[in-house]
């Protein structure tokens, strides 16, 4: 497990965690979970002036250019990846067909009428998908944890909910009827005779509201296949990169990593929470993966940077590497990523 982080306190604070109680551990002090290496938490003057920062005008509607419809399902060694938009991404794998962070809302807010709207519409309408096996969600921000999507998804393609320890309280208080099952790092859930999930580190935060910050924890995925292990990052920040480093050595060399590249200006703020396309391209590489998809950008106006501005960004740090461009894949939604066998 991971251990203490210098950069928080972790004496139990006198809140009462809403969404879990369990025993104290090495990144869970008794109300909030935390990581080695973590920031401390911003204030609320931080807060004041990420709101007065300036920030580029996005266009209020993105058209994106026509998508086949998913395949039922892939056999044998095949492995596609369909991206839905911004974190949102089908895995199909070993006849499985694997759901994350589902979010199909027109906004990524509590509200109706409030909070960052889509510029672009998913790339799969919600009633086109293939029959699911498993919904994974990393974590219980809204533009990643969907309530109004998982209800859609309950009534016409129910199925199992992997998620990490607390989040499973918010489903369940949402609806009871979620089949939801809740894990801590380095849990490794099965999800067929061949295919399993382990939850991992990453370097982020959770909060569905002012005062329940880390109460719910956040997390990655390794999934591990006979054709190689897939690593799907939820949002992280960089740090020292260790967590990244030890995945190779714990679950071999990726087939695929599938990592975030948007939402991180400005800096001085988002650099503890989100990583930008230079430190993306530095998890490629940690991690030794084959391929990577890159998710978490041009859907949701969450942060000051243009829409355009990842993809931009990973192009440059790509040519100024060694790395071949089609190594390190973007793609608009409903594109989907027929990802070559690995070799060696």
């Amino acid at each position: 497990m991971v251990g203490r982080t210098a950069g928080l306190s972790h004496k139990p604070s006198m809140a009462q965690n809403p969404y879990y109680n369990g025993p104290a551990s090495d990144h869970f002090d008794g109300t909030r979970f935390f990581l080695e290496g973590g920031a401390p938490d911003k204030s609320r003057g931080d807060l004041w002036r990420l709101m007065r920062t300036p920030r580029a005008a996005w266009p209020a509607a993105v058209a994106n250019p026509p998508s086949a419809l998913p395949q039922d399902r892939v056999s044998g060694d095949a492995l596609r990846v369909t991206s839905i938009g911004h974190a949102s991404v089908l895995i199909q794998t070993r006849g499985l067909n694997i759901l994350v962070d589902p979010v199909w809302s027109t906004r990524a807010s509590p509200f109706r009428l409030f909070g960052p709207k889509r510029a672009s519409a998913p790339g799969i309408a919600i009633g086109d998908l293939p029959k699911l096996d498993a919904i994974l969600i990393t974590h219980n921000h809204y533009d990643h944890l969907d309530l109004r999507t998982l209800d859609v998804l309950r009534r016409q393609n129910p199925c199992r909910i992997i998620t990490a320890l607390g989040n499973d309280t918010i489903i369940k208080r949402h609806d009871k009827r979620f089949a939801v099952e809740a894990y801590d790092w380095d849990d490794k859930v099965a999800l067929s005779s061949d295919v399993t999930v382990t939850l991992v580190p990453t370097h982020h935060w959770s909060a569905r509201w002012l005062n329940d910050r880390r109460m719910a924890l956040w997390t990655g995925f390794v999934l591990e296949t006979p054709d190689g292990p897939i690593y799907h990052i939820g949002d992280t920040a960089y740090p020292d990169g260790a967590i990244f480093r030890a995945i190779p050595q714990r679950f071999g060399r990726p087939r695929l990593a599938i990592i975030p590249i948007g939402a991180y200006e400005p800096r001085w703020f988002m650099k503890d929470a989100h990583v930008e396309p230079a430190e993306s391209l530095r998890i490629f590489e940690d991690t030794q993966a084959h391929y990577a998809l890159a998710h978490h950008w041009g859907t949701f106006q969450l942060t000051a940077e243009a829409i355009d501005d990842p993809p931009r960004r990973l192009a440059a740090a790509l040519a100024a590497s060694t790395i071949a461009p089609d190594r390190f894949r973007v793609q608009s939604p409903g594109s989907a990523f027929d990802v070559p066998v690995a070799e060696g």
